[in-house]
C-alpha cells in the first residue's frame, strides 16, 4: 500500500484513541465542577461516567478494527516457522522499501519512511515495523506491520530538549486500549448497582465506631466515586498511549494518585486509610528506581522518546531506534559488564556520532543500572516481590475498584510498561525480571492456600498471576507475557465483580467461613464465577482425547499453557535455572487448588452461617449484566490459542527478533528461545501443567467439595507452616521492624 494510505489509517487511529483518552476526564470534569446540578440521590454521576467509558470503549474497538482491517495478521504465523513466512511475505508484500531501524517492541523492528510524506500536517510520521532475517542482515526487510507515532503539543523548548506530549500507536496500544475501556464499562455499571447504598444523604457507616457505640454517618459520595473513576481510567489510558517514557511516568503517577483515592474512599475507617497510605508509599519506593532509570537514559541519550516522530530529522531517533543495531542487537565492545554499547542511528544505518566525530556509547553496566530502575517501578506498580503487600490491603476500597485495580489498570501498568520498554532491557535485566516473576508467583500462590476472605483470595491470586507473566517476560516470552495480561484482565475482572456480588447479597459479609451452599440464591453469581475459576486454573480437555477438535478450554489455559511452555524452553537452554521452570509448574496446581477451594467454601456444602445463608440473594441485572458479558469474554478472548486473533494481534507488536531467539546474550551466555523451540515444547508443557491443575483440582473438591478429608486436620499437622502462611511470610512484621519503627 502507498505510505498515503497508512498516513490516513494513522491519522484515523490517533483520533479515534485521543477521543476515547478525553472522554473519562470530560466526565471527570463535569462531575467535579458540575456536581452542584445533581443532588446526592441522584445517578447522573454515574449515568455519565458509564456513558463516557462506553463511548470511549466504541472509539476503541472501532479503532481495533481498523487496525486488523489495515495489517495482515497471518504474518504472524511466525509462531510456526518464522524464516519461512519472513521470506513468503519478503517475495509477496507490496509498497516501498524500509531503511530498517529497531525502535517499536522490538529488538529487530524497522522503520519505513517515505521521504514523500513522512510527516503529516499534524507531524505525525509513520514507523513500519519490519522483519528481518537474522541469517543475513540487511536483506529483505519488509514490512510486517505498523507503528504509528508522533506529537500531540509541544510543551516547551529548551535549547535541544524538547517536552512533548507525544503519542505511540501500535497493535498493544489498540488492543490495550479495547480491553482497558470494556472492563471499566462494565465495572462502571455494575457499580451503579453495588454502591447503591451511597445515594443518600445520611450514611451510615457501620465499620466505623464512635465513642457510646453509635456509628459513623455522613453524607453519601456516589458522585465522587464516579468521578475518581473516570479519572482513573483517564490516567491508565493516558499512560498506554504514550509516546515518551517521561510521559508515561506523569500518567503512572496519576494512576498511583488515583488508586490512593479509590482505595482509601471510605476514609473514616483506620484500616482503609492506613491501605491507602502503604499502597502510595511502597508504590513510591518502586518509583525511586523508576527516576534513576529516567535519568540515566536522559543523560546519555538525550531523548526520552520511544521512537523518532519526525524522520526528516535523523540526529535525533528514539530511544528503541538508538539502543538496538539495524537487526535488533546490542552493539557491544569490550568484556562483561565492563563493555560498552554503542548507540544507533538505524535511519542512516550506521553508529551515531558526536559533535566531535566520536562515536556515542554508554557504558553497559549503566544499561544494565537503567533497565533495573525502570523495571523497579514496575515492581512497585505490579505488587512483585518484595514490594507486593500493600495489594491485598488495598481490598479496603469499594470491590468496584478492586476489580479496576486488579485487571485493568494499575497493576497492569507495570506489566505493560516491562512489555513496552523491552527493546531497553538486556540479558542480565530479563534474567532478573525473571527470577522476581517466579519468586512472586510462588509466594502470592501460597499465601492464597490459607486466606479465608474472599477479596483477598483473590488479591493474592492476583500477585502471583502477575508474577506470572513477569517470568514469561524475563524468559524471552514476550508474547506469553502480555498474552496472558489480557486473558487475565477479563477473568480477574469477573471474579472481582463475582465477589462482590456475593458480597452484596451476603450483606457485607466476606469471610468465606460463614458461606456455604449459596449456588441456589445466586446461581448466576455462582457460575459465571465458575468460569473464572476454570480459567485462571488452566483446565481443559486436552487435543489427544478430542484429536479432531483440539483441545476445548477457556482463555487462561492457552495463555498459562504458553508461559508454561516458554519456560520449559528457556529452563532446557538454560539447565542452570531450571527452577524458572518448576517452580511455576508447582504454582500451577496452587492456583487450581485455592482457586476452587473459594468456589466450593463460597457456593456449595452446608451453610455455615445460617443467617448469611438466610438473607443472602442474587444482586440486580445491573450487576448481574456485568458478568455475563465478562464471563463471555473470559471463555472465548483466547479463542485459538497461540494461532488465534488475540495472540496474532498481540504478535504483531513483538520485538521481531524473538520469533528466531537470541543465543548466548550477554556475559552469563543466556539463550532465549525462539518461537519455533518453544512451539515444540508445547504439547510437553501443555500436558504437565494440565495434570498439575487437575491434581490441585481433585485435592480441593476432596477437601472442600466432598468434605472426604477435614482441612482442619491438615491445618493442625503443619500447624508451623499454616502459620507462617497466616502471617503472609512475615513481610509486613519484618517491614515494620526494619522500617516503620526505625521513620
Amino acid at each position: 500500500m502507498p505510505s498515503e494510505h497508512y498516513l490516513q489509517i494513522g491519522e484515523t487511529l490517533k483520533w479515534l484513541l485521543t477521543v476515547a483518552w478525553l472522554l473519562p476526564l470530560g466526565g471527570f470534569l463535569i462531575e467535579v465542577f458540575g456536581a452542584s446540578w445533581s443532588g446526592r440521590k441522584s445517578r447522573a454521576a454515574a449515568y455519565l461516567a458509564v456513558a463516557c467509558i462506553a463511548a470511549g470503549f466504541v472509539c476503541s474497538f472501532i479503532a481495533l478494527l481498523t487496525w486488523i482491517d489495515a495489517e495482515d495478521l497471518s504474518l504472524a504465523d511466525l509462531w510456526q516457522n518464522p524464516r519461512a513466512v519472513a521470506a513468503e511475505h519478503a517475495a509477496h508484500a507490496e509498497g516501498p522499501h524500509a531503511v530498517a531501524d529497531a525502535h517499536g517492541h522490538g529488538d529487530a523492528h524497522g522503520a519505513g519512511h517515505d521521504a514523500r510524506g513522512a510527516e503529516d500536517a499534524h507531524g505525525a510520521a509513520v514507523h513500519t515495523h519490519v522483519e528481518t532475517d537474522h541469517a543475513a542482515p540487511g536483506h529483505g526487510n519488509q514490512p510486517l506491520t505498523h507503528t504509528y507515532t508522533g506529537t500531540f503539543y509541544t510543551l516547551a523548548h529548551f535549547d535541544w530538549l524538547h517536552i512533548c506530549l507525544d503519542y505511540y500507536i501500535d497493535g498493544l496500544t489498540v488492543l490495550m486500549f479495547t480491553m482497558v475501556t470494556f472492563i471499566a464499562t462494565c465495572i462502571h455499571i455494575f457499580a451503579i448497582g453495588y454502591m447503591s447504598d451511597e445515594l443518600t444523604e445520611d450514611y451510615e457507616d457501620h465499620f466505623v465506631h464512635l465513642p457510646g457505640g453509635k456509628h459513623f454517618h455522613r453524607p453519601g459520595r456516589f458522585y465522587r466515586f464516579f468521578s475518581f473513576l473516570s479519572l482513573f481510567c483517564f490516567a491508565m489510558l493516558g499512560l498506554v498511549l504514550a509516546g515518551n517514557i517521561f510521559q508515561v511516568f506523569i500518567f503512572w503517577e496519576l494512576v498511583g494518585v488515583c488508586s490512593y483515592l479509590l482505595i482509601g474512599f471510605y476514609v473514616e475507617r483506620k484500616t482503609a486509610s492506613t491501605a491507602a497510605n502503604k499502597a502510595f508509599i511502597m508504590n513510591r519506593v518502586g518509583d525511586f528506581g523508576f527516576l534513576i532509570g529516567l535519568m540515566i537514559f536522559w543523560t546519555w541519550f538525550g531523548t526520552f522518546q520511544f521512537a523518532n516522530t519526525s524522520p526528516e530529522n535523523v540526529g535525533q531517533e528514539g530511544l528503541f531506534q538508538m539502543v538496538r543495531t539495524h537487526d535488533g542487537q546490542l552493539d557491544t565492545e569490550g568484556v562483561g559488564l565492563n563493555r560498552i554499547a554503542y548507540m544507533q542511528s538505524s535511519l542512516l544505518g550506521e553508529r551515531l556520532h558526536a559533535d566531535d566525530g566520536s562515536e556515542r556509547a554508554i557504558p553497559y553496566w549503566l544499561l544494565v543500572v537503567a533497565g533495573l530502575g525502570i523495571f523497579g517501578g514496575c515492581i512497585g506498580k505490579s505488587a512483585q516481590f518484595p514490594l507486593q503487600t500493600w495489594l491485598p490491603d488495598a481490598m479496603e476500597g469499594p470491590t468496584p475498584v478492586s476489580a479496576l485495580v486488579h485487571s485493568a489498570t494499575m497493576v497492569a501498568a507495570g506489566v505493560y510498561l516491562t512489555g513496552r520498554f523491552y527493546p531497553m532491557f538486556t540479558p542480565e535485566v530479563l534474567l532478573v525480571i525473571a527470577y522476581i516473576g517466579c519468586i512472586t508467583a510462588f509466594i502470592g500462590a501460597t499465601i492464597a492456600l490459607v486466606v479465608t476472605d474472599i477479596k483477598k483470595v483473590l488479591a493474592y491470586s492476583t500477585i502471583s498471576q502477575l508474577g506470572y507473566m513477569m517470568l514469561a517476560l524475563g524468559v524471552g516470552g514476550w508474547l506469553a507475557g502480555l498474552f496472558h495480561l489480557v486473558t487475565h484482565a477479563f477473568f480477574k475482572s469477573l471474579m472481582f465483580l463475582c465477589s462482590g456480588s456475593v458480597i452484596h447479597g451476603c450483606h457485607h459479609e466476606q469471610d468465606m467461613q460463614k458461606m456455604g451452599g449459596l449456588a441456589k440464591k445466586m446461581p448466576i453469581t455462582c457460575w459465571t464465577m465458575w468460569i473464572g475459576v476454570v480459567a485462571i486454573s488452566g483446565l481443559a480437555i486436552p487435543g489427544i482425547i478430542l484429536p479432531y477438535i483440539g483441545a476445548v478450554a477457556l482463555s487462561g489455559y492457552h495463555s498459562k499453557d504458553a508461559i508454561v511452555a516458554t519456560a520449559l524452553t528457556f529452563a532446557s537452554k538454560n539447565p542452570t535455572h531450571s527452577l524458572l521452570f518448576f517452580i511455576p509448574l508447582i504454582t500451577a496446581g496452587i492456583t487450581a487448588f485455592y482457586m476452587h477451594r473459594m468456589w466450593f467454601m463460597t457456593f456449595f456444602g452446608k451453610p455455615r452461617d445460617h443467617h448469611v445463608h438466610d438473607h443472602a440473594h442474587e444482586s440486580p441485572w445491573v450487576m448481574t449484566g456485568p458478568l455475563v458479558a465478562l464471563a463471555i469474554l473470559a471463555a472465548i478472548c483466547a479463542w485459538g490459542g497461540e494461532v488465534g486473533p488475540l495472540a496474532k494481534l498481540t504478535l504483531t507488536s513483538e520485538p521481531t527478533h524473538l520469533a528466531e531467539g537470541v543465543s548466548a546474550s550477554g556475559h552469563m551466555g543466556l539463550t532465549f528461545p525462539g518461537h519455533h523451540d518453544i512451539h515444540e515444547n508445547h504439547g510437553k508443557a501443555g500436558i504437565m501443567a494440565l495434570l498439575a491443575a487437575f491434581i490441585g483440582t481433585l485435592v480441593a473438591y476432596v477437601f472442600y467439595c466432598k468434605q472426604s478429608v477435614d482441612p482442619a486436620l491438615v491445618k493442625d499437622r503443619f500447624a508451623a507452616i499454616h502459620r507462617f502462611l497466616v502471617d503472609k511470610w512475615q513481610f509486613d512484621e519484618v517491614y515494620d521492624v526494619m522500617f516503620v519503627r526505625p521513620v
